[in-house]
């Protein structure tokens, strides 16, 4: 009987297409027109605007899965709300939607968080995963890119390892992390910014509030999703992502303006 599969390769060859294909992608992206750190749903959806747009588009997350919080709504249940208008984000991705109430529509979370994600590499950004950003790169006032190390070696005690960190350059960075808002803090850590944490939830006031108060924090540096609750101390929302999605979009008008 034949082999099913194309006969000839060896596990070397399977490592060395890794390596180099791995090592092609870090060198084209070491300089890029937009570093999106956080590959939660407010990153994505940042990323996914302006890879459409034709820019070169860097996504940095320390997990080794992309989608954040959309593939489980809350307590472990995987359907996740929206409230209106964001369902017309649901339109344009395709993703099929009923209303629960008026106002509020509920999707399954992993099929959001497929299609997000797909059609963000689909438009051509590209994804750094299992990568940790330790700092900002910051010249002139504008801050110019991110500084980078493998997420496992924040996991080796001080003691017994030294692994410098590397830089990749970029005309924008958004600040997609989640409650960790981890650049808008290393800049207040240094007392060049002030942030704050985000307060207790009210669904009804927090997403206007993170919409709306989505921006550029500093020269090169814009807050999204939960970033902006927690650098502004804004009412978190909880589990509906309405505000995320539509933060992201906003965010990509944000950063394409200043490119």
């Amino acid at each position: 009987m034949g082999s099913l599969f194309s006969p000839g390769t060896s596990e070397g060859d399977v490592s060395e297409a890794i390596v180099s294909e791995f090592t092609r992608k870090l060198k084209e992206y070491i300089r890029s027109d937009v570093i999106v750190a956080g590959a939660g749903p407010a990153g994505l959806m940042a990323a996914y605007k302006l890879a459409i747009k034709g820019l070169k588009v860097l996504i940095i997350e320390q997990n080794n899965y992309l989608g954040g919080g959309l593939w489980l709504g809350g307590y472990l249940m995987n359907p996740v709300t929206i409230r209106a208008p964001a369902n017309r984000i649901l339109d344009e991705l395709g993703v099929e939607y009923r209303e629960y109430r008026k106002g509020l529509y509920v999707t399954s979370g992993p099929l959001l968080a497929s299609k997000l994600i797909a059609r963000t590499l689909e438009a051509g950004a590209e994804v750094l995963n299992m990568t940790s950003i330790e700092d900002l790169v910051v010249r002139k006032g504008r801050v110019s890119g991110v500084v980078v190390n493998w997420t496992p070696v924040q996991a080796l005690p001080r003691q017994i390892t030294c692994v410098d960190p590397i830089a990749l350059e970029s005309k924008a960075v958004i600040d997609a992390t989640g409650h960790d808002a981890r650049l808008a803090r290393r800049l207040s850590e240094r007392g060049i910014l002030k942030s704050s944490i985000a307060g207790p939830m009210w669904v009804g006031e927090s997403e206007d509030l993170v919409v709306e108060n989505t921006k550029e924090i500093y020269p090169g540096l814009i807050v999204a999703g939960m970033s902006v609750a927690e650098y502004f101390g804004l009412p978190r929302m909880g589990p509906t992502f309405g505000a995320m999605l539509l933060s992201g979009e906003k965010a990509a008008e944000l950063a394409y303006r200043l490119i």
